[in-house]
């Protein structure tokens, strides 16, 4: 054989290998991962906000490999299997009361303990909301302009770059506990369940608030955290206080790619909180601020161990001691594959009861005269973490406060210093401005960080209201 033919056919053989380890590395370590988010995001968008197949793949990133990711949902089943080009199968199953959970690749479900729906009030859609459902947005207060709140709104929704769309999809207005303004893009309304994605985190933090007030916690005593337990683990220091305001010193990666750590954790793990506290300590706590999804997880699992490790009175805890007094009837709170709530990212509410989460802190924690939270809560989670930069954010809440209180180096300098926010992945918002009495709801799919703008939206809203 000639010798150009063996160069020929050993390159050949060595391209051949090159593809099959290629080949194996997507399959084995990013398929499951791609499969995971595809059969997790096509159930909920299914199963939870009513949405048809054409629509939930609609709303998928463009990717490299979206041509090759396909479905099948079976609807009596409610169980959604995804594949990257045949390999790779995940499967994802909505439980009612639940919401959706990847099946683990390894092992079952947990099961879950039935917790039925507590009974409507007959005359919810007559009551004025928060109590109830009714809203009467001709009936809005004197001093708000209803021409520029109505602009205001109506450039939430206006669409001014093709290339990098907004896609608001639902705003919800709240001035001195009274919505006066509301508006849905086609295909939602105020019956429609929207993701929060790290709005979740927020939900955490209310739910350690409550754990505070009933079962004495300290939030400056260390965490019990299983993995950390081995004698002379440096983890065992790290304080709940140091998880809630994401100084904990542990290593994360929050980068939203196939390969990162917090989308292996989302859409490849079985027990989440668990791989959010394998990892290691890279600094001393409190001396670096690093936002992590993973801790939310951690903090989430704290809640169950502080409920007598009890899933019963865990999925009571947070349904009676909060969504059912808030009357927020709307709620699913997915669970991981071990029953523990995946805290940092999958809480669905109806825009409306995203309202009502926000209004909750602006009323200092107090609900038709009961203190939901410890006295004092809403302070702390709005006090700056020291070391995040421009005094951003607080406990498992993000702020306008600047470093110090009242300076000119803040992330919205032309807005109010007391406003903070619970903020989620594609733009989801419930901003909170105590001066001015005002809940404002923004959800959508902003695929871009600049497609949308909390700045001009609050900006706008605040034209709209004659300050006394």
């Amino acid at each position: 054989m000639k010798r150009w033919k063996k160069r020929t056919l050993g390159a050949l053989g060595v391209l051949l290998l090159l593809l099959i380890i290629a080949f194996t590395y997507v399959i084995t370590t990013i398929g499951p991962v791609a499969t995971g988010y595809t059969a997790k995001m096509v159930a909920s968008g299914v199963f939870v906000m009513g949405q048809t197949p054409t629509e939930a793949w609609r709303d998928f990133p463009d990717n490299p490999i979206k041509s090759l990711l396909k479905f099948k949902i079976n609807d009596e089943q409610k169980i959604v299997t995804a594949s990257l080009a045949g390999f790779a199968k995940r499967k994802a199953f909505f439980r009612e009361g639940y919401g959706v959970t990847l099946i683990p690749r390894k092992g079952k479900l947990t099961p879950l303990p039935e917790i039925p729906a507590p009974p409507k009030p007959e005359n919810a859609t007559a009551l004025p909301w928060p109590v109830g459902e009714h809203v009467d947005l001709h009936a809005i207060p004197n001093e708000i302009n209803p021409a520029l709140l109505q602009r205001a709104v109506e450039n939430a929704f206006t669409e001014t770059d093709p290339d990098n769309p907004k896609r608001t999809r639902a705003v919800v207005i709240v001035y001195r506990g009274r919505i006066i303004a509301e508006r849905y893009a086609p295909g939602y309304d105020r019956h429609t369940k929207f993701l929060g994605w790290s709005m979740t985190k927020s939900v955490i933090n209310t739910l350690i608030g409550i754990l505070v007030q009933q079962k004495n916690l300290d939030i400056y005593e260390p965490a019990f955290v299983p993995e950390w337990q081995e004698p002379g683990d440096p983890r065992q220091a790290i304080t709940v206080d140091q998880l809630l305001r994401m100084s904990s010193g542990l290593h994360f990666v929050e980068e939203y790619e196939l390969q990162y750590g917090v989308t292996k954790m989302l859409y490849d793990t079985c027990n989440m909180a668990a791989f959010a506290a394998s990892e290691k300590l890279i600094a001393e706590p409190d001396n670096v601020w690093y936002y992590s999804s993973g801790t939310a997880n951690i903090l989430s699992r704290l809640i169950l161990h502080h409920l007598d490790n009890s899933l019963e009175k865990y999925h009571r805890f947070y349904r009676e001691k909060l969504f059912q007094p808030l009357n927020m009837r709307s709620v699913l709170f997915e669970p991981d594959a071990t029953g523990v709530l995946v805290g940092s990212s999958f809480m669905f509410a109806t825009a409306r009861d995203w309202a009502r989460f926000g209004q909750l802190y602006l009323q200092d924690g107090v609900w038709n005269g009961e203190r939901i939270l410890p006295e004092g809560w809403v302070a702390y989670s709005v006090t700056p973490t020291p070391k995040a930069p421009q005094g951003k954010y607080g406990a498992h809440f993000w702020l306008n406060a600047g470093q110090p209180r009242h300076s000119d180096n803040r992330e919205y300098p032309n807005l109010p210093d007391d406003l903070f926010y619970a903020n989620g992945h594609d733009g989801q918002r419930v901003i909170i401005i105590p001066s001015y009495d005002l809940v404002i709801v923004r959800l959508g799919l902003s695929r871009n960080r600049n497609a949308w703008d909390l700045d001009e939206l609050v900006a706008d809203v605040l034209k709209a209201i004659r300050k006394k």
